[in-house]
């Protein structure tokens, strides 16, 4: 994919997580479908966090250094479940509208650019801005499967149309 479609992508990233979570009562958006497994705003706030220092953030680092060295991100945040989930959406879209611009801004020269990553190795843009797609792929289908999870136990004998 090019600059310009990955853009393209991100941007429709956020357009899904805000039609599908600026739906959600805060009940929900704040419900955890197990121990240990985050809620909705919990999965946004990983985005936030993953977007500003290990997609925006780690791209910056490379095209001002040469092979900079990168750090792991650590664990997220506390406190995601107690925010309202418009402020975190909003924040989503001032985050991505920024996102968007500096991905289309980037040039065949810059993809080839690199950092060497303390845990997963040499990384180059092209590489991040693929990954950057994955990511928020994986975590929208987890919003999607919280959802599911908190309705299931009202479907009753509907229920047996989803089982396998």
């Amino acid at each position: 994919m090019t600059p310009a479609q990955v853009a393209r992508e991100i941007g429709s990233a956020a357009t899904a997580f805000e039609n599908e979570l600026r739906s959600l009562a805060d009940e929900l958006a704040g419900w955890h479908p197990g121990p240990g497994e985050w809620c909705a705003k919990e999965v946004l706030g990983h985005v936030l966090e993953s977007e500003r220092t290990g997609f925006r953030g780690r791209i910056r680092e490379i095209l001002a250094s040469e092979e900079p060295a990168l750090k792991a991100t650590g664990p997220l945040t506390p406190g995601y479940c107690e925010r309202p989930l418009k402020e975190l959406l909003d924040e989503l879209s001032r985050q991505r509208h920024e996102s968007i611009e500096l991905v289309a801004a980037l040039t065949p020269a810059d993809l080839t650019r690199a950092g060497v990553h303390e845990r997963v190795g040499r990384l180059t843009v092209n590489d991040l801005i693929h990954e950057w797609v994955h990511h928020d792929r994986a975590h929208l289908k987890q919003v999607l499967s919280n959802v599911q999870a908190y309705v299931w136990p009202d479907m009753g004998a509907a229920q047996k149309f989803s089982a396998t």
